[in-house]
């Protein structure tokens, strides 16, 4: 008799044609990478033979493929109709005894070697055999927790007929697929008990961006469905892959917290899954311990070397053993596939509108269009092209609708799920994970979403003007003057890894101390005996998995940081320590009961000035214990420390000897520290100041400001304010011949270099070491130094060159 199965022990990736993508890549990586500590659940294989058997016996093959001729294939107006009568046809045909021997005999060896009450997940694997690469994930079905070899016999049938539900069907159609040469092979695998602990999917890069220096560990409570097709929000981690290969103490430079609305479980009856509500303390913790997550991006990065390309990996954890185990890996498409990264387009709103809801933001995009609500896929002749497709979430059946839509909306869903794929590959912008979309969005209003700035996006009332510019950075020359970048937002990090800068010349921390954390440290220090009852509530909601409330601060405040080192590495990434006024600081969470009413908070309390100060040096030291913990136990050495705002040498001392006594001592570890100099004393006194700085960086406005004693605030002055003054230009080039007296690193950061040409000739005639640019003026700031630098430099002027 012949035999129509295949054990995966038996299966590599040479079986493609056999048994699809699916299955030979379980087989390959059961064989050849459990010995590298990747666990894969054992189990075997119908091959594509037993799928044309079935076809031949049940005498269905030509019928089946007659339907398939008739299909509209321009508007696919009998979709519905032609598949629905396929997979009639092929549930209504007999199940042919010779496969059933061969399945009983691969379910045999399985009960013996582990136990009687085995419980199997049953996945349908698609291969065209002139078509081996071909890639089918997620357009058949899966069947879980399956039992007894009846069930089994069941699940196998309906795999055969899922090879043609509308989506796979279509899918075929859209990538050119010969319909009569797709066949289909069934996985048999091990159950794992994941409906008891949980599951997730992971990347070996990031998908919105292809920044490749990273893995993405998504989890969640239950079985794995939910993530896969996007019900639900999950928990994020990201891995640095350089910082895990060297055995860095720490290399998850990120967290974020899911939603995690449901558990996806067995059903009590004994055999399929029921999807529950997560009880609320599940959904306040982390799914995985930080053991766990470095071990799947471990074994995620072998997987990865072994088929020396990008891949979509999905785990999942058994609650009985308490192990982790890879349950499928496929390469990933979307990103691996752009191969031209130095092209970049950026889009930039150019006004603002009201806004209606946000989530989060993929594409780096903007689009405008109607919205149109829809809440299930028999409503796909309501979607216009063009129109914006809001809905509660996706799955695979969506695929043939999504498509078509000039943007995708949804309440559920985070960056791994089935909307965000859909719409990396189909390039458009996607909000997914908005929670209130369908109910704050009418159908048929005009509407804007933008997903230009980091990882949020919003979604604004009415169609809105913006801008796109796209310029290929490989014909841009390298300037001399090294152009760097100014940062705040950790989730736009990965994104402008691809521009053209030698680094970040200035790192914010305002933003993730305003945005990520929310809460004023020293409320955080001092949480006990905080007064306002209302504020202390607040601070436990949002701190509620830290016992100790000071670790939350230190722990967001190092993985901001750590995400823009991470993305730069091995790139200098220079950080300035915190620089809010005190009425800013005043309105973080908390921030009243700690700051002071000042009436010209801008040369108030402000600076190095607070960092030795008893109202805030506690906070200042857990400033110092979160870049000890980004460059120590993370490993980002490439991280330099920059002072804002230090007004005397005294001053300078205080806060270097107070850095130190925190772990962050100048020369140790290569440390560098650097100056902001932005008053008149860091330049008059600059080479004083140099023997207790490595370098120095030139903050223009704050500079202009006080050179010409004008508020950079005020309307009033605003033709006064201006840094091309001839006292403001003077400063700057007294301390830049003065950084050079003393071998000192100097830069500056601002607008001016790329808004005024003959600022950025001024500053290369000076010599100035780099310039840094917010990234909407790189482009145009590296033209201007490139143009500058068409002349020979001599400090103090320059020589037209031949």
């Amino acid at each position: 008799m012949k035999n129509y199965i295949k054990y995966f022990n038996e299966i590599d990736i040479h079986d493609v044609p056999k048994v699809g993508g699916k299955n030979a890549s379980l087989g390959e990586m059961f064989q050849k990478l459990t010995s590298k500590g990747v666990q894969v659940p054992d189990g075997f294989a119908t091959t594509s033979d037993a799928y044309w058997l079935f076809l031949e016996e049940a005498k269905i093959k030509d019928k089946i493929f007659n339907e398939l001729e008739n299909l509209d294939k321009k508007d696919f107006s009998n979709l519905r109709k032609i598949g629905t009568s396929i997979r009639n046809t092929i549930a209504q045909a007999r199940f042919p005894q010779s496969i059933k021997m061969s399945v009983e005999k691969g379910y045999d060896a399985l009960v013996k070697k582990y136990g009687k009450d085995v419980s199997l997940a049953v996945r349908s694997s698609a291969t065209a055999e002139d078509l081996p690469n071909a890639s089918f994930a997620g357009q058949q079905e899966t069947y879980l927790n399956v039992k007894g070899f009846d069930e089994l016999i069941a699940a196998c049938h309906k795999c055969y007929a899922s090879l043609f539900t509308d989506r796979a069907i279509k899918y075929r159609e859209d990538n050119h697929f010969d319909q009569t040469k797709v066949a289909l092979s069934i996985g048999i695998q091990l159950m794992v008990r994941s409906d008891l602990a949980a599951s997730g999917v992971n990347f070996t890069l990031d998908p919105d961006t292809g920044f490749d220096k990273v893995v993405l560990v998504s989890s969640i409570w239950g079985l794995g469905e939910n993530i896969v097709q996007g019900s639900i929000n999950p928990d994020e981690y990201f891995v640095f892959k350089p910082s895990l290969k060297k055995g860095i103490r720490q290399p998850i430079i990120s967290r974020k917290l899911g939603s995690k609305e449901k558990t996806m479980i067995y059903d009590s009856s004994g055999s399929g899954t029921v999807n529950l509500d997560t009880k609320k303390e599940k959904q306040e913790q982390f799914v995985l311990t930080d053991s766990e997550v470095v071990k799947l991006a471990e074994w995620s990065i072998i997987i990865e070397e072994h088929y020396g390309r990008p891949m979509d990996i999905e785990w999942a954890k058994d609650g009985i053993l308490n192990e982790l185990f890879i349950v499928q890996a496929r390469p990933e498409t979307v990103q691996s596939a752009i191969k031209d990264k130095l092209k970049i387009t950026t889009f930039k709103l150019r006004e603002k509108g009201k806004e209606i809801t946000r989530g989060m933001g993929l594409g780096n995009k903007i689009s405008a269009g109607k919205a149109r609500i829809l809440h299930s896929p028999k409503e796909s002749d309501k979607l216009q092209p063009g129109e914006i497709l809001v809905t509660e979430k996706t799955d695979p059946d969506w695929d043939p609708i999504l498509k078509k839509a000039a943007g995708i909306i949804t309440d559920q869903g985070g960056r791994t799920s089935h909307a965000a794929i859909v719409a990396r590959e189909v390039g458009v912008a996607a909000i997914v994970g908005s929670v209130n979309a369908t109910k704050t969005i009418k159908d048929g209003q005009e509407i804007t979403i933008s997903c230009a700035d980091g990882d949020t996006g919003i979604v604004y009332d009415g169609i809105l003007k913006w801008e796109e510019n796209e310029v290929d950075t490989k014909f841009l020359k390298k300037p001399e003057t090294q152009p760097m970048l100014i940062l705040a937002d950790p989730d736009q990090a990965f994104k402008l890894s691809f521009y053209p800068a030698e680094g970040v010349g200035l790192m914010r921390l305002e933003f993730v101390i305003n945005n990520s954390i929310q809460i004023h440290p020293m409320a955080l220090r001092h949480f006990e005996t905080l007064k306002d009852a209302s504020t202390k509530k607040e601070i436990e909601k949002l701190t509620h998995h830290y016992p100790d409330k000071a670790d939350y601060f230190v722990h967001k405040l190092a993985e901001g940081v750590a995400t823009i080192a991470a993305a730069f590495y091995p790139k200098d990434v220079i950080v300035r320590t915190s620089d809010f006024k005190s009425n800013e600081y005043a309105n973080l969470i908390g921030g009243t009961e700690f700051e002071p009413v000042e009436s010209n908070p801008m040369i108030g309390f402000r600076g190095a000035s607070r960092y030795y100060h008893s109202r805030y040096q506690e906070a200042f030291e857990l400033e110092c214990k979160a870049m000890k913990m980004v460059r120590e136990d993370m490993g980002f050495d490439n991280v330099k420390i920059m002072i804002p705002f230090c007004r005397t040498i005294k001053e300078a001392e205080k806060v270097v000897n107070l850095m130190a006594e925190n772990g962050l001592k100048r020369g140790e570890n290569g440390l560098q520290l650097y100056m902001m100099t932005e008053i008149p004393n860091n330049v008059i006194l600059a080479e004083e100041f140099a023997q207790y700085f490595d370098g120095f960086s030139i903050g223009s406005n704050d500079l202009t400001q006080l050179t010409l004693g004008v508020d950079r605030d005020s309307e009033l002055l605003s033709d006064i304010f201006d840094i091309n003054d001839l006292g403001v230009k003077k400063m700057i080039a007294m301390v830049i011949a003065s950084a050079h007296k003393t071998h000192t690193k100097i830069g500056l950061c601002g607008q001016a270099p790329s808004d005024y040409p003959e600022f950025a000739q001024f500053l290369v005639e000076n010599g100035i070491n780099s310039i840094s640019f917010n990234p909407d003026a790189l482009i145009t700031g590296i033209k201007n130094i490139n143009t500058a630098e068409g002349h020979k430099v001599v400090f103090g002027m320059a020589e037209s060159s031949n």
